[in-house]
């Protein structure tokens, strides 16, 4: 039996999450530099969100830069700008095609003018695709993230359009990027690394995670369908107590 016919479909996560890792080490094992493994992750990008549509994950979301990447020198920098660029403008006929809605989280101001115009063009081209949305988070840090939702809630209660004691979980979640999207039930990091980086902390309170020692360029849509698998054979019981569990083995 195949990976992808051992997967219950009717038991998918909805929003699948993955850092993607390992570009410049798998860069490093060809004698390349690591521009050179950048490159090579977009296949893998292309595969993977093709395959999770594929199956019907509702939400992806890719951890694509972050904030700490801009201390990265200049050269590498900027070409992954420009990657990032022709990327977006060669594949935004494909989400089209599969009606897949772009979606961006971080500090996208922060990004390079024509960067930020060719992402901005490609969301607004797709905003209307509900097949699944696949969300890109550059220039992000979770960190980032949860700073400016307490100044805005800050500003907000000063403003006297909020009240402090209105504030709770569900209104901070109203404040970060990533609101209307749920949670991701499935956290994937590559290249065997054992840490989140930064990445959606509020988010993944009760995500489970899946590591795998594949470097990113080498990932695609059967990894992804295995993560699924590992996924859909544990027990989530969100601090509580699975009582068909539990029975079994008392």
């Amino acid at each position: 039996m195949s990976i992808k016919n051992q997967i219950i479909t009717d038991r998918l996560p909805r929003h699948v999450a993955i850092i993607m890792d390992g570009n410049g080490r798998w860069a490093k094992k060809q004698g390349k530099l690591r521009m050179f493994g950048h490159q090579h992750g977009v296949a893998a990008v292309r595969d993977t969100v093709e395959g999770a549509a594929e199956l019907g994950i509702e939400y992806l979301t890719l951890y694509a830069f972050s904030t700490e990447n801009w201390n990265r020198p200049a050269i590498e920098i900027n070409a992954l700008m420009e990657l990032l660029v022709n990327t977006i403008s060669k594949e935004t006929k494909t989400l089209m095609d599969n009606n897949i809605r772009l979606n961006a989280i971080g500090d996208i101001e922060s990004l390079p003018g024509r960067c930020n115009k060719n992402l901005k063009a490609a969301i607004d081209k797709t905003a209307g695709n509900s097949r699944m949305t696949l969300t890109l988070a550059l220039s992000y840090s979770s960190r980032w993230e949860i700073t400016r939702a307490i100044k805005n809630i800050a500003q907000d209660v000063k403003d006297g359009k909020l009240n402090a004691t209105e504030i709770n979980d569900s209104l901070v979640e109203k404040y970060l990027t990533t609101a209307g999207i749920p949670d991701p039930e499935l956290l994937i990091r590559t290249s065997g690394e054992y840490r989140v980086s930064n990445f959606l902390l509020w988010q993944i309170a009760y995500s489970e995670f899946y590591f795998t020692n594949k470097l990113w360029p080498d990932f695609r849509r059967e990894d992804l369908f295995e993560s699924i698998v590992s996924y859909q054979n544990r027990d989530r019981r969100f601090g509580g107590v699975n009582e068909s569990t539990n029975a079994k083995h008392a």
